[in-house]
């Protein structure tokens, strides 16, 4: 089982009396224990041994024998002190009630709950994790002077990648305005004189 903080301590001695019918292994634990070897186990008077006749699941909830006890077996197990949880186990609420960070430091060390692995404690760092991008726009404002057509955008810049307004009515791409390499051209006629152009490159990534 893993934990954030220290292994649980264990106390009081405690005592479970199972019932075998001579089909079933799987039976649940009164109490979670860390480890098989936290419990004395007894089948029909004879001492069981951890790892081999039996094992734990669950994360230490359930016990398994290797083979069903038989019916009418007397089966007993012995705990060898009850889990006092002194740390914390990694779940959903033991995170959120966490105070949240805004930054990673490139020396940090994360731990993460690996549910592909059945939660089991991982470590990760910075360099880990995909690196931050970020949207990055151009807005470019002309002013028509009734005989310019062409006009400046950034090299690779498309007609679907623009939204482009004279005064504040949308063109469309294509029918109103084309763009080759650096040049965005209208193609009903040059914007009249005074009108306000404005053409809003959208946002491209970049790490």
């Amino acid at each position: 089982m893993a934990y954030i903080g220290r292994e649980p301590a264990h106390g009081a001695f405690e005592k479970q009396s199972l019932t075998a019918d001579g089909s079933t292994t799987t039976f649940t634990l009164n109490f979670t224990v860390g480890s098989s070897s936290a419990l004395m186990v007894s089948v029909a008077g004879v001492y069981q041994e951890p790892e081999v006749a039996y094992n734990l699941s669950d994360g230490g909830t359930k016990i398994v024998f290797t083979a069903a006890p038989e019916s009418g077996d007397t089966c007993f197990i012995v705990f060898l002190g009850i889990a006092f949880d002194t740390g914390e186990l990694l779940s959903s609420g033991t995170i959120t009630n966490k105070t949240a960070e805004t930054s990673v430091a490139d020396d940090d060390l994360i731990l993460i709950s690996d549910t592909s692995a059945g939660g089991a404690l991982r470590k990760m760092t910075k360099a880990n994790f995909a690196p931050a991008v970020s949207l990055t726009y151009t807005t470019r404002n002309y002013t028509g002077d009734g005989s310019d057509t062409t006009f400046t955008v950034t090299n690779g810049t498309t007609v679907d990648s623009v939204l482009v307004t004279e005064n504040g009515v949308l063109q469309k791409p294509t029918t109103d305005y084309t763009i080759s390499g650096t040049t965005l051209t209208f193609q009903g006629g040059a914007p009249a004189d005074g009108v306000a152009i404005q053409i809003r490159e959208l946002p491209v990534s970049s790490s």
